[in-house]
């Protein structure tokens, strides 16, 4: 085969492994990135809750004090029973003093809402809390796996990249500007291989019978009239 045909396979070869690379040294920050999310969900979630917590404690705090009011005023209201001085004012009074029992019948009945509420916050809140420290110990774990990819494949990459320049030196100025050329036109493949199928691995067009004879003698490099790739010819396993 054509020395400057081997070349070029052997070029592509590495240029597809770096093309693989780059996209995983591209993809393994990414899922960094999501456990990262992941994990502020759930510590958002938590401080959600926490924070629902604090409103509900202060609204106990306002019907507590709203209650007392009630309660004052309500033993007001009894007390002036004995100052009154026809039926008309104490059926006036009886009647303010059934109103405040029902004003204070719904205020006990808010403040109880508000403390089940708050029953059912400190235990979302404790599950929460697990969840989330469960969530940061597996983060933790994942980030490291990842970050060992990560750190694996930008070696790999670069070793694959000096011995791309490497291989690229020994092919002619010329030669390898058009490579690249196609390369970039062709998403990353400029070198095709035909099998005994006879078409392009590139463009799936069928080759010419006399261009397959060709492609086997390998004395020469010769491109698909279709898509512009170089071929080389390859038996069938």
């Amino acid at each position: 085969m054509d020395s400057q045909l081997l070349a070029l396979i052997d070029l592509q070869g590495l240029d597809t492994r770096i093309a693989a690379l780059e996209a995983d040294a591209a993809r393994l920050p990414k899922q960094i990135d999501a456990i990262h999310a992941a994990l502020a969900e759930a510590k958002k979630t938590v401080e959600t809750l926490r924070a629902k917590a604090d409103t509900a404690k202060k609204d106990l705090r306002t019907k507590e004090k709203d209650l007392e009011v009630i309660t004052a005023k309500r033993t007001r209201a009894e007390a002036r029973l004995w100052e009154v001085k026809n039926n008309t004012e104490y059926s006036a009074v009886l009647a303010e003093i059934e109103a405040i029992k029902q004003e204070k019948a719904k205020a006990e009945e808010e403040i109880l809402a508000v403390m089940e509420l708050q029953e059912r916050l400190a235990v979302d809140i404790r599950d929460s809390e697990a969840r989330l420290k469960g969530s940061e110990a597996e983060a933790r774990q994942n980030e490291a796996v990842v970050r060992k990819k990560l750190a694996a494949v930008e070696q790999e990459l670069a070793g694959v990249r000096g011995e791309r320049e490497s291989r690229a030196r020994e092919i002619p100025k010329s030669l390898l500007v058009d490579y690249e050329k196609i390369l970039r036109a062709r998403g990353g493949v400029a070198v095709a291989v035909v099998t005994t199928s006879a078409i392009c691995g590139g463009c799936r067009v069928a080759i010419r019978p006399q261009a397959i004879q060709e492609l086997k003698a390998a004395s020469r490099l010769m491109v698909c009239e279709s898509c512009g790739r170089y071929l080389y010819w390859q038996e069938s396993a």
